[in-house]
């Protein structure tokens, strides 16, 4: 069982526990999904983290009752080895955790480098990051948690290969300052850098989990299960 710590700052998180139910089906791999809000509820048991996306000055302002972005980064410092996985304002902040916090990245981002709201985009993303393969899934209804939030319909059309482009959705996206890339590209918009991998520690500028394409997902629970 894989304890997949998921940050409920702000953003499409629970669109993230979606896509994590639906990768841990395809790889045939039991997950516990933790919510996590307050500082206490960051763990040792936990075997990797999510940041989702959002906008990342709404999530450091909500997390200081709780003192939770704190916990997560202390999580991370302890846990070197323990995947995490950034998306947008999720790369913002491993990027730019703030003072006194030394980055988690070895790159710099730009936040909404691309423009306002209206400048969000979709495009093919072409990925070179090694992601698991992983078997048909029945699509699923998501149904109403308890805060009466219902997800987005998440489809099943993730590609079971990693050999063909990833549909990337750039909403208010920051940018990775391309000079600054000292980390492993592992996603290319053309000839732009979209997502970096360090060490176990992955950051997109675009939201994976709003697409049916699991890649990523099964990615972070594979890495987490060899590392328990």
């Amino acid at each position: 069982m894989v304890r997949i710590g998921l940050a409920m700052l702000q953003g499409a998180r629970h669109e993230h526990a979606e896509a994590l139910r639906a990768a841990s089906s395809q790889l045939h791999l039991g997950i516990e999904i933790v919510e996590l809000r307050r500082a206490l509820e960051v763990d040792e048991h936990l075997d990797c983290l999510i940041l989702p996306g959002g906008e990342s000055t709404a999530m450091r302002k909500a997390s200081q009752s709780e003192s939770l972005l704190s916990a997560l980064y202390s999580w991370m410092e302890q846990h070197p080895q323990r995947p995490v996985l950034g998306t947008c304002a999720g790369a913002i902040l491993l990027a730019n955790p703030g003072e006194p916090q030394a980055p988690f990245l070895r790159a710099e981002i730009s936040r909404n480098a691309w423009g306002r709201q209206r400048d969000s985009f979709e495009a093919e993303v072409e990925i070179s990051l090694d992601t698991p393969s992983g078997g048909r899934i029945s699509p699923k209804v998501a149904t109403r948690d308890r805060f009466n939030h219902k997800p987005l319909p998440v489809s099943d059309t993730s590609p079971l290969h990693n050999n063909s482009a990833f549909h990337g959705v750039f909403i208010r996206a920051p940018r990775f300052e391309q000079s600054s890339i000292e980390c492993t590209p592992v996603a290319m918009l053309g000839e732009e850098i979209v997502g970096v991998l360090d060490g176990s520690r992955l950051a997109l500028t675009f939201h994976p989990e709003l697409t049916g394409d699991y890649r990523f997902h099964r990615w972070l629970i594979l890495q987490a299960n060899a590392s328990q």
